[in-house]
């Protein structure tokens, strides 16, 4: 694990970066459960794809807070206990399990689906009008001077 604490004393006003780095380190080290895909749908359009097979939608959790999506599983203990089933060979993992993804600026979650042992969680980034690009015209700046007034520094300076 990389140790980013150095960053915090030379970055200035860089410190949400700087968390969002430490953080995404921590993320899932290790973990390879449950194996999961992310595919670009669009230019602003992204589908995360969980193998959640044996879950149902009762036993999975999703849940998004300060850009961080966080897909968790968990099975009912009691009903595991109940089960009388004498297994040869057990292959298919029902443990629980935690996933965190951390989300970009404006990426928002639309909706989830679980069809077939699989989980698709649809994701849009959703940029506001003032964060969008947008068209300057080009116009002639002796109009645009006879459009506004001129502003004599003397006056303000004496107000």
């Amino acid at each position: 694990m990389t140790d980013f604490s150095p960053l915090y004393r030379t970055m200035v006003g860089f410190d949400r970066l700087a968390n969002m780095m430490d953080t995404a380190s921590r993320l899932d080290g290790a973990q390879g459960y449950p194996p999961y895909n992310i595919e670009r749908l669009g230019e602003d359009a992204f589908t995360i794809e969980l193998a959640v097979a044996g879950f149902g939608e009762a036993d999975l959790d999703i849940e998004t807070k300060d850009g961080l999506l966080t897909i968790s599983g968990r099975h009912d203990k009691q009903e595991q206990t109940n089960e009388t089933r004498e297994f040869l060979h057990r292959g298919i993992a029902e443990r629980g399990f935690i996933r965190r993804f951390q989300l970009a600026d404006h990426v928002i979650v639309t909706s989830a689906e679980l069809k077939n042992g699989l989980l698709r969680v649809q994701l849009v980034r959703e940029l506001p009008e003032a964060k969008k690009p947008r068209k300057i015209t080009i116009g002639s700046l002796d109009a645009d001077r006879a459009a506004s007034p001129i502003i004599d520094a003397k006056k303000v300076s004496a107000a």
